[in-house]
């Protein structure tokens, strides 16, 4: 028998899915019971609410971004790390029908103007990845691969931007210029080092 918070992260990411493809304000409680599988009594007893649920999913997103934080604290060149989480993130943005981009991002333009939870959550998420970029650019200022007197901080804050940025330009840009756009930001972020 499974535990209830194994089975709460199931649901969690069920209904992460379902939040990444909707958006919070347009998926109602049934797609929520549709999408997870669950009663709406369930839901709510786990849960509590929408708001509970949502909440839960952006925290089990955190694991999804994991890949990128580790990518950054891996072996190599500073430079190709920073260039292949950029080729990364373009090539979800071309290889994703739905167009969902980024679930942060997302809650970041819906949400987190003025729910503080949500805007708390989602400073969480990039501050991991801000660390992991800001120690790359350190260590690669350390190897002279990076000029030494660019801002670490600011350079990683520039990169998290950049790539948030990139999550809504792959969004809204139409699909014959997606892959030029996307490109273009890559080359010029690089730039920057």
């Amino acid at each position: 028998m499974r535990s209830k918070a194994f089975e709460s992260d199931d649901i969690a990411d069920a209904a992460m899915q379902v939040f990444w493809q909707r958006g919070y304000g347009a998926t109602s409680v049934q797609n929520l019971v549709e999408g997870t599988g669950l009663s709406r009594s369930s839901l709510y007893s786990t849960f509590e609410s929408k708001e509970g649920l949502y909440q839960q999913a952006l925290r089990r997103y955190a694991a999804v971004t994991t890949a990128n934080v580790e990518l950054l604290s891996g072996p190599g060149s500073p430079q190709v790390l920073i260039r292949q989480l950029l080729v990364s993130v373009a090539d979800d943005e071309l290889n994703d029908p739905q167009r969902r981009g980024c679930l942060v991002a997302n809650a970041t333009l819906e949400l987190a103007g003025h729910d503080a939870t949500v805007a708390e959550l989602v400073a969480h998420n990039l501050q991991r990845l801000q660390n992991a970029l800001e120690a790359l650019i350190q260590r690669g200022q350390q190897a002279g691969e990076i000029l030494p007197e660019k801002n670490p901080r600011a350079l990683a804050r520039f990169f998290v931007n950049t790539m948030q940025g990139m999550r809504v330009l792959g969004k809204a840009t139409p699909s014959e210029l997606r892959r030029q756009s996307l490109s273009d930001v890559i080359e010029v972020a690089l730039s920057t080092l």
